[in-house]
């Protein structure tokens, strides 16, 4: 795959986040994707990360901008770079208690490619930011 069309594939995994549209994102991953959620475990496969979108989808609503996505020159990897703008609209198990806080907080995420779908994403935030801005 070439770098332009892996700038393409995550762009639109973005796009499709952006537009809550979940069926939009899952149909750009691999069956066996890997999934790396910041701070926690890895989870693999097609339905462990819609159920991770369900859970995301309970507990917040989020924006991302800014966004920049970066490939290597054979497209096997990908970055992007974004900021998310959220409310945290319903209590996440052992986080702060949910009161519909508002957060901005830079992010970034790194891809693998395979056969045209996206293999693996680990994403990365800083949760200490994140807490102390919906602690107040």
């Amino acid at each position: 795959m070439a770098r332009s069309q892996s700038i393409e594939l995550v762009g639109g995994y973005y796009a499709a986040f952006n537009a809550g549209d979940w069926e939009g994102m899952l149909a750009r991953l691999s069956d066996d994707v890997v999934h790396d959620i910041n701070q926690g475990e890895r989870q693999t496969g097609v339905a462990a990360f819609r159920a991770f979108l369900a859970h995301m989808e309970r507990c917040y609503a989020e924006q991302l901008r800014d966004i920049v996505v970066m490939a290597s020159d054979d497209g096997s990897r990908a970055s992007a770079e974004f900021v998310v703008h959220g409310t945290y609209k319903a209590t996440d198990e052992g986080l702060p208690p949910a009161r519909g806080q508002t957060y901005v907080l830079p992010a970034g995420a790194f891809f693998e490619i395979r056969d045209g779908r996206i293999a693996r994403v680990t994403n990365y935030y800083n949760l200490g930011d994140w807490t102390r801005q919906v602690e107040g």
